[in-house]
C-alpha cells in the first residue's frame, strides 16, 4: 500500500512571518519613494526612534528589569542594523526597489560564511552552490555591463555591501540568543541604538533636517510602526520555528517586493526578473542540507 504524502500546515508563528514578509516587501517601495524628498540618514533614524519609542510604550515595564547584558547585545545588533539598512536606505535612492529586494536576498548564503569566520563552521555544498546561482543572477540583474566591463553602478554596490550587515546581524541574534536575555528588551535597545546612530551620522553625509513634508513623515512614521511589529513578532515567533524554516519564508521578500513594485510601475525587464529568480533559487539552494552517507559499523 502505497503512504500517502502528508503536507503540514504552517503553524500560527509561520503564518505570522509570513505576514511580516510581506511587510517587508512593501518597505523598498514605500523608502525608494521616500527617498526623493529627504536624506537617507535622517529618514532611518526617524523610522527607528518611532519604532523605539513604539515598543517603549508597550513594554515600559518590562525595562525596569534591564540589565548590562542586554544592553551590550542590543547595541551590537543595532549597529548591525543601523549599517544594514543605512545602506541599503542609500541604495534605493538610485536603484529600483525590486532590484533591491532581489540584492538584499544574497544575505541569506552569506551568513553561513560569516559564521564560518566567526565560530569556525565551514559552509556545507550546498551553500557554496546556492552562491554560484546568487551570483549569477546578481549578473543578470545588473545588465550587460556587468559582464562585459565586471562593474557594478554605485547604488548595487552599496546595496550589495548592506548585504553583509544584514547577515551580521542574523549572527549576533543567535550568538546572543540566551535564557537569561529578555528578547523584547533587547529589541529595543537595538532600535534605540539603530535610530541613534543614523542620526548621528547625518552631519557626516552632509544632511539637514529636511523642511517638513507628508512625502517623508507619513511613510517614516508608518515605517516606525511596521519595524516595530516586525521586530516583536521575529522574537515571538522564532521561538518555536527552525532558522531553516523561518529563512525559507523570508526568502519570499524579494517576491513581495518585486509583486509590489510591478503594481506600483517600477517593473523591470524580463533579464532582470530571470535574475531574480536565479537569487531566490540561491537562497533556497543555501538552505538544503543533502543526507549524510551512514558509516558502516
Amino acid at each position: 500500500m502505497r503512504e500517502k504524502i502528508a503536507f503540514r500546515a504552517f503553524s500560527r508563528e509561520e503564518g505570522a512571518l509570513v505576514c511580516i514578509t510581506v511587510l517587508w516587501g512593501v518597505t523598498f517601495l514605500v523608502v525608494h519613494t521616500a527617498m526623493r524628498y529627504t536624506g537617507a540618514m535622517f529618514f532611518v533614524g526617524l523610522r527607528f526612534t518611532t519604532a523605539a519609542l513604539l515598543c517603549m510604550l508597550l513594554f515600559r515595564r518590562l525595562l525596569l528589569d534591564l540589565t548590562l547584558r542586554e544592553v551590550r547585545a542590543g547595541a551590537c545588533v543595532g549597529v548591525a542594523i543601523f549599517f544594514g539598512y543605512a545602506l541599503q536606505t542609500v541604495g534605493l535612492g538610485s536603484i529600483a526597489s525590486s532590484q533591491s529586494a532581489f540584492i538584499t536576498a544574497m544575505y541569506v548564503p552569506v551568513v553561513p560564511f560569516l559564521q564560518w569566520f566567526f565560530f569556525r563552521k565551514p559552509p556545507h555544498l550546498m551553500v557554496w552552490l546556492g552562491v554560484l546561482f546568487a551570483f549569477c543572477g546578481l549578473v543578470l540583474l545588473t545588465g550587460p555591463q556587468a559582464i562585459t566591463h565586471l562593474r557594478l553602478q554605485f547604488g548595487e554596490v552599496i546595496t550589495l555591501v548592506s548585504t553583509i550587515a544584514i547577515a551580521m546581524e542574523v549572527v549576533l541574534i543567535s550568538r546572543f540568543a540566551s535564557p537569561a536575555i529578555n528578547s523584547f528588551r533587547v529589541a529595543i535597545v537595538q532600535l534605540v541604538v539603530a535610530g541613534f546612530l543614523a542620526f548621528a551620522a547625518m552631519p557626516v553625509m552632509g544632511e539637514h533636517v529636511p523642511a517638513f513634508a507628508w512625502w517623508w513623515a507619513v511613510p517614516a512614521l508608518c515605517l516606525g510602526v511596521m519595524s516595530a511589529v516586525i521586530q516583536l513578532v521575529m522574537n515571538w515567533a522564532q521561538k518555536t520555528v527552525s532558522p531553516t524554516r523561518a529563512t525559507l519564508i523570508y526568502a519570499g521578500e524579494p517576491v513581495w517586493a518585486g509583486l509590489v513594485g510591478h503594481l506600483a510601475g517600477d517593473a523591470l525587464p524580463l533579464r532582470a526578473l530571470l535574475g531574480g529568480g536565479m537569487v531566490i533559487l540561491g537562497v533556497l539552494t543555501s538552505e538544503i542540507r543533502l543526507p549524510r552517507k551512514r558509516t558502516r559499523e
